[in-house]
């Protein structure tokens, strides 16, 4: 038989395993050395030597995601994420996957609002092939309408995987639409499948050299490789790839919030309710950016934290709820997703959220949890250094975000100074019944089924 331990109980194990831990404040994360330059044709080389294991990485960050994208025209930068593995003038169909597996390696490539990347993580005697790919595909993909034809339906298939058949796929989509005004940030990722279907091979190769070009793209090399051969090597395959004229910059205005938003959806795809609130805040490159990742962390981070003592425990109103702020450069939001215990009221559970959100506000935040946050924070940073990919990704998306991929070896510094004072102005700024939206998503009885 289970038994509830006492909130002084887990209160204090929180507390004695902070104290024990904040040791690891005092101690500096390894710091990542690194080169970075640029080629004649505007490409970012960012190169980080590491000589413990014979593998190396590659991460080239294209500086084009679904921000880019214009009515009528969306869902590009995520066909490309499909489309660049398609061929191309030496590389056919197929091979750049087989190439990479044969010799023992990994690859893959994700969109984002912000960013398209691709990557690979071969054994070091592979360093040649692998930029050899990349150039190959940024030089001359094989564009024409079989290719283009084949991936629309392959991003159509991923849509209905991944969204139209999927519990809460509406909702998630939602989401942005509700809380933005920004045309930019307020569409998906994935996008319209009706401007998909619409486009050209000559509208989508007008796209690809507008954003695919090496001027507008960053590429990181960390592992087993010296920075002379990774230079040599991108000279030889990169450099006499042409620039091409700098892409539109992005509006990222947003008008500001005058109210609380409000949707209600059915799902027949859900088993349960669940609460989704968004609050407007800062984009990434404010230096609200710290306080705000520890404010979420304090809210959900792991057992010891608000959301997870009060709601999901004590009050069992919930079996889970979580606050996370995504990475932009533009419009962002600071996300609560909860889901309510059976039988449960979800309008409870959302006032006991609020009343989580106040408490912060307005109570006293413990050193404790501040510590927690700091030292999770840590872990995270320092797993991440552990592995070659992880660094070259960094160290390209901080380049293409921030302009400084040194921010690699400041960003845990800078988040170390945080206060409780920073968290609480931050709370009472941004998490306001003014700035939020509010979706309710209720599961919709169907043929066999009662409601919930």
């Amino acid at each position: 038989m289970s038994r509830v331990v006492p909130r002084r109980v887990i209160l204090f194990i929180a507390g004695a395993l902070a104290a024990a831990a904040a040791s690891l404040s005092a101690i500096t994360p390894p710091s990542v050395k690194f080169t970075d330059t640029k080629l004649k044709n505007g490409l970012r080389l960012i190169v980080a030597e590491d000589h413990v294991a014979p593998v190396i990485s590659v991460a080239v960050v294209y500086n084009v995601g679904s921000r880019d994208e214009r009515a009528g025209r969306t869902g590009f930068a995520h066909l490309f994420e499909h489309m660049m593995f398609k061929g191309s003038e030496n590389v056919g169909p197929g091979e750049h996957f087989y190439t990479v597996f044969a010799n023992g390696g990994t690859m893959n490539g994700t969109t984002s609002k912000e960013r398209t990347l691709y990557f690979e993580t071969m054994p070091a005697n592979q360093l040649e092939a692998a930029l050899f790919l990349e150039a190959d595909r940024m030089r001359s993909l094989a564009i024409v309408k079989e290719n283009l034809d084949n991936q629309r339906k392959a991003v159509q298939e991923e849509r209905r995987e991944r969204l139209d058949n999927q519990p809460y796929g509406r909702t998630n989509e939602a989401i942005d639409e509700l809380a933005f005004d920004n045309p930019a940030y307020k569409h998906s990722v994935i996008g319209s499948m009706d401007d998909l279907t619409a486009a050209s091979a000559q509208d989508v190769a007008s796209f690809f050299q507008t954003y695919y070009a090496p001027n507008n793209a960053i590429m990181a090399v960390t592992g087993d490789a010296t920075v002379a051969k990774v230079h040599e090597l991108a000279r030889k395959y990169f450099e006499s790839i042409p620039a091409q004229p700098a892409p539109p910059p992005v509006d990222i205005i947003q008008p500001p919030q005058n109210g609380e938003r409000r949707l209600a959806l059915e799902d027949a795809l859900a088993r349960l309710p669940r609460l989704d609130v968004s609050y407007r805040i800062p984009s990434s490159l404010s230096a609200d950016d710290y306080p705000v990742e520890v404010l979420t962390q304090i809210l959900s981070g792991g057992h010891s934290s608000r959301f997870y003592e009060t709601i999901v425990r004590q009050k069992q109103l919930a079996v889970s709820a979580s606050a996370f702020a995504p990475d932009s450069r533009g419009p962002r939001l600071l996300r609560i997703v909860a889901t309510p215990t059976p039988g449960k009221s979800i309008d409870d559970l959302e006032a006991a959220v609020y009343a989580e959100i106040e408490r912060v506000k307005t109570g006293t935040i413990e050193p404790w949890e501040i510590e927690k946050a700091r030292n999770t924070a840590q872990r995270q940073f320092v797993g991440r250094l552990g592995q070659s990919l992880s660094r070259a990704i960094d160290l390209a998306e901080y380049a293409v975000a921030y302009n400084d991929p040194g921010l690699i070896n400041t960003w845990y510094d800078k988040l170390a100074k945080v206060t409780a004072a920073d968290v609480q102005r931050v709370a009472r700024q941004y998490l306001t019944p003014d700035n939020r939206s509010v979706i309710i998503t209720r599961p919709k009885a169907g043929p066999g089924r009662g409601g919930l």
